[in-house]
């Protein structure tokens, strides 16, 4: 059982092919375009994908060691994502899917993440709290079994990636800011600033306060001395991100308690960060949780997690029909 999975919901042009189960390749083609606007600019990103999708999915099934002939089903993102970028992998899955009169599969993007944690050893069982932390999106999810899932709490305005981001832009720091955040919080004390924790109802969220509390506090300091900023980059980045990773996992360890779970994981870009990462393995120690982080390569956007998602579904016969269009506001359900 052969499956070809496209990802296209953001700016990586993604594909994979999952034989059995089993990742055999997983090809990502980014866009350096975006460096030069300070964000993913999502003209830009579409016209993007459709230079490198041929060259992708090609690349993708030579790796894999097969032939188009050889493939059963072809999967794709339907959303959530900007509305040109999945219009790309979803026109383009289904006119291959159409040509080789086999079975198309609509993937839910942030389902995907959370199944990445299917791909390699050890895998959770069930139930499990999953924490979906992206540039879009930040998410306590309830995870029954392979396609139930029920979102706990959300952020109620940014997601946690925004704000890594805008401080990053705040501190001068290149696009994408986040992994620079991260880099420069290694070698800070995380305790050198503090900035107010958001409170809000249940399992939700807000960033937009902090990152309203980061803006001003740099005005105050910049005014007081011009240098500030960069004589304390590394503290900033530290204490923004001891803040910040301290407001979702308090979350998640709440939501575990009051649910009596210890199977936890987290997935999503922001889940590469380091500092989450550490956090989250000496709370699970206390805790008494067992910990999934997927590896590196399936956190960030990826084919790989879109087959793994597609493998489930094909196990099913939940296939899509040639009518299926993009969801950018896709939900989870």
């Amino acid at each position: 059982m052969n499956i070809l999975a496209i990802e296209s919901s953001c700016d990586d042009t993604s594909a994979a092919v999952i034989s059995n189960g089993k990742i055999c390749s997983n090809i990502v083609a980014g866009q350096l375009i975006h460096e030069l606007y300070g964000g993913v600019v999502p003209e830009l990103a579409s016209r993007a994908h459709q230079q490198h999708i041929v060259r992708v999915v090609d690349k993708a099934i030579q790796v894999a060691n097969i032939t188009k002939k050889d493939l059963n089903a072809i999967a794709f993102t339907r959303g959530p994502g900007l509305l040109g970028s999945l219009l790309v992998g979803t026109s383009f899955a289904k006119a291959m899917a159409l040509a080789l009169e086999i079975p198309l599969i609509e993937v839910n993007h942030m389902q995907a993440h959370v199944l990445a944690h299917f791909i390699d050893e050890p895998r959770p069982a069930f139930p499990f709290l999953c924490l979906t932390v992206s540039g879009g999106h930040t998410q306590i999810v309830l995870i029954k079994d392979h396609a139930t899932m029920e979102v706990l709490g959300e952020t109620q305005d940014d997601a946690v990636g925004e704000a890594f981001d805008k401080t990053a832009k705040l501190l001068g720091l290149p696009y994408p800011g986040g992994p620079l955040v991260d880099k420069h919080a290694k070698l800070g004390n995380p305790l050198a600033y503090e900035f107010p924790l958001s409170e809000m109802p249940q399992y939700n969220f807000s960033f937009s306060g902090i990152k309203t509390s980061i803006l001003y506090f740099l005005k105050k300091k910049v005014a007081e001395n011009p240098n500030f900023v960069a004589e304390n980059l590394n503290d900033i980045c530290a204490s923004v991100q001891h803040t910040l990773v301290r407001m979702v996992l308090q979350k998640l360890r709440r939501a575990a308690r009051e649910l009596n779970i210890k199977e936890v994981a987290i997935a999503g870009g922001v889940s590469a960060n380091s500092g989450l990462r550490k956090t989250l393995h000496e709370m699970g120690e206390k805790e008494g949780w067992n910990v999934y982080i997927p590896d590196f390569q399936y956190c960030t956007d990826n084919a790989g997690m879109i087959a793994m998602a597609a493998h489930f579904k094909y196990l099913k016969g939940d296939f899509s029909s040639q009518d299926v269009s993009p969801l950018p506001r896709m939900e989870w359900g």
